[in-house]
């Protein structure tokens, strides 16, 4: 298989994509992600609503405001696709991907229809195909924040996938509409790459 070739691969194959096409699925995902406008919403160092992004002194959780809100963007983009993942008011914004991670590893999590994804690769090539998919790191320390993103459909060769890991969408320090997965995780010591744990879930 082509992405078993990694940044080994033949020159005319680097740029043969490993991970499949864009399907008109993956294509409607990509869309649906894009008109979220995370890269002005969902800020560090506001509190918001974590369903809009929008400020929201009344968002619920104590704090001076300095944190970052990957958690609160992921959920409201799976409910806005007709997805549950574990959210407000169920667990509050504070340390939420740490109890998503959870979460997801439970039976909770299966019964709500999401499944573990074996790596990096099929994890793009499920957003390809138009599956909600998301990338996540459980801190350690869980009184440390963690780290959660949405990966996005993406076109890209196996050395690349190799070298960055799948194309994502995220709030953090700084949000993103497309960032790759090693940078994206780079303020979390441990998560790229074997640190980082994917979940894959039909959208309908």
């Amino acid at each position: 298989m082509l992405c078993s070739r990694g940044i080994n691969a033949a020159p005319e194959q680097k740029h043969i994509p490993c991970c499949g096409p864009v399907t008109p699925a993956g294509e409607r995902l990509a869309a649906t992600l894009d008109s979220m406008n995370v890269e002005s919403l969902w800020l560090a160092g506001l509190l918001v609503n974590w369903e809009t992004g929008e400020p929201d002194k009344s968002a619920g959780y104590a704090g001076t405001g300095n944190h970052s809100h990957c958690s609160a963007f992921a959920a409201a983009a799976a409910k806005r696709m007709g997805v549950y993942l574990l959210r407000p008011p169920e667990h509050g914004q504070l340390l939420l991907a740490n109890a998503q991670a959870d979460w997801l590893a439970s039976d909770a999590g299966a019964q709500a229809g999401w499944t573990s994804v074996a790596d990096m690769r099929e994890a793009q090539r499920l957003a390809n195909q138009g599956y909600l998919v998301l990338a996540l790191y459980q801190n350690p320390d869980r009184h440390v924040p963690g780290h959660i993103a949405i990966v996005r459909p993406s076109v890209k060769s196996a050395a690349v996938l190799q070298e960055n890991g799948p194309e994502m969408i995220q709030a953090g320090e700084h949000n993103y509409t497309k960032i790759s997965a090693r940078v994206g995780f780079e303020h979390h010591p441990g998560a790229w790459p074997d640190g980082i744990r994917y979940y894959a879930h039909e959208i309908k």
